[in-house]
């Protein structure tokens, strides 16, 4: 019975965490100019410089992408969430590689193909079926795009059952659901980042610069005034930084919004043009983006010396957008470093200089796209007459002239229309 007990326990391939091997630490990728121009300073202030450097043609070449339209912020969204998928599954490998387990790494990419195929093809049929329409092949693939994405799948799982491997099965489905749950961090909220900025880019750049700002301001804050630690997981944050933080995205965001909701390129929701073949952003902008006068309550009229103030809507909600962006966005964060820490790393990858890889600069970013989505479905978004009318177009011609007369019919009743004189 012993030796069976052994054997068993052997076969689950029982491991601790400290068992699991070291990795082996990032290189420096910071270029040699940075070094020689910053290699009299200290490690704390050349951080600093390599940080700050590389945070601002960042900042600059998103500001590039921006000009250059929605389709190449989609672009980006795509790029980052392959890259961020990629830092994560390599973890996974690097750890347990000596197991040299067959398939993992072609069934990973596998996946992410297969989960990709599926939400992209949801998003084509939404928001482009005027275009799938005119297009006989698209017609089929979108038919049956869902029978065609569960086959993809399914093809999936059973070549990973198929590459099961005798006294590695626990490690091999351990590995699994690492993959399955790297696809829901990654691919589902980029789905979701896509989502937000067809209802127009000012809910996908205030989120996002929100974020960018609230995790610029706490480190500055932090490397100057931080004296009282935050939370274990991440010793270099303080509360100095976290509250300097919040108060500066909030007067960011609402800045910010105000600025970007003068201009219908930021607020129109993003569409497909079919006959051009391109996204525009023209509309009459909603009651969210249009001047109002609101009156200051009368405790802060006395501070102000305002009784009225005109202000946009939308900076309301940027409000809450900027709140979560500072108090609860971090969390994704300390999300991150109790990830690195139990694999015994310091950055996901060396990427950027100073700042490691993509998944340490946009794990809070995650976490907000849903939070946006979220908010936008329940507070913002009502009924759209053009997503309705791009469905209707869809129809037989009967079948549209059912729905025209079940809609006249209605419009009778109500008194809308009067009906039609009968000769």
């Amino acid at each position: 019975q012993e030796v069976d007990l052994e054997e068993r326990l052997h076969e689950l391939d029982l491991r601790s965490d400290s068992d699991i091997p070291d990795i082996p630490p990032p290189t420096d990728s910071t270029p040699e100019i940075l070094k020689r121009a910053l290699s009299g300073l200290s490690a704390r202030w050349k951080n600093w410089w390599i940080r700050g450097i590389l945070s601002l043609a960042m900042i600059s070449g998103f500001f590039l992408i921006i000009y250059l339209g929605s389709f190449m912020l989609m672009l980006l969204v795509l790029s980052i969430q392959v890259k961020c998928y990629h830092e994560i599954i390599t973890i996974g490998y690097r750890v347990y590689h000596s197991y040299d387990l067959p398939w993992f790494r072609s069934l990973s990419w596998y996946f992410l193909l297969c989960v990709n195929y599926f939400f992209y093809g949801e998003t084509v049929a939404d928001y482009f079926a005027t275009f799938v329409q005119r297009r006989e092949q698209l017609q089929f693939l979108i038919r049956y795009h869902r029978f065609i994405s569960f086959a993809l799948y399914l093809t999936g799982f059973c070549m990973f059952v198929l590459s099961l491997v005798k006294k590695h099965y626990r490690l091999q489905f351990y590995m699994f659901a690492w993959t399955h749950v790297t696809l829901l961090i990654t691919v589902t909220q980029s789905h979701l980042v896509i989502q937000n900025l067809f209802e127009g880019m000012i809910w996908f750049l205030v989120p996002i610069s929100s974020v960018i700002c609230n995790d610029i301001t706490a480190y500055i804050f932090g490397f100057f005034f931080g004296r009282t630690p935050l939370i274990k997981l991440s010793p270099k944050k303080t509360w100095e930084g976290f509250i300097g933080g919040f108060f500066s995205t909030v007067v960011f965001g609402f800045i910010f919004s105000y600025f970007l909701a003068q201009y219908q390129y930021f607020v129109c929701p993003v569409e497909y043009n079919s006959e051009t073949n391109r996204f525009v952003t023209e509309c009459e902008p909603s009651e969210l983006f249009q001047m109002t006068k609101y009156s200051v309550p009368p405790l802060l009229q006395a501070v102000l010396g305002w009784e009225t103030v005109n202000m946009y809507p939308f900076q309301m909600h940027s409000f809450a957008l900027s709140t979560f962006a500072s108090l609860i966005g971090p969390f994704g964060g300390f999300f991150a470093s109790g990830f690195k820490r139990a694999f015994k790393i310091k950055d996901f990858a060396d990427t950027i200089p100073g700042h490691g890889g993509i998944m340490d600069r946009f794990d809070c970013q995650y976490l907000m796209a849903t939070f946006v989505h979220v908010y936008i479905t329940s507070f913002i978004r009502g009924p759209n007459p053009s997503k309705l009318l791009k469905q209707l177009l869809i129809l037989q011609p009967e079948q549209q002239l059912s729905v025209y007369k079940t809609l006249k019919s209605h419009l009778v009743e109500k008194g809308i229309l009067q009906p039609s004189l009968r000769g």
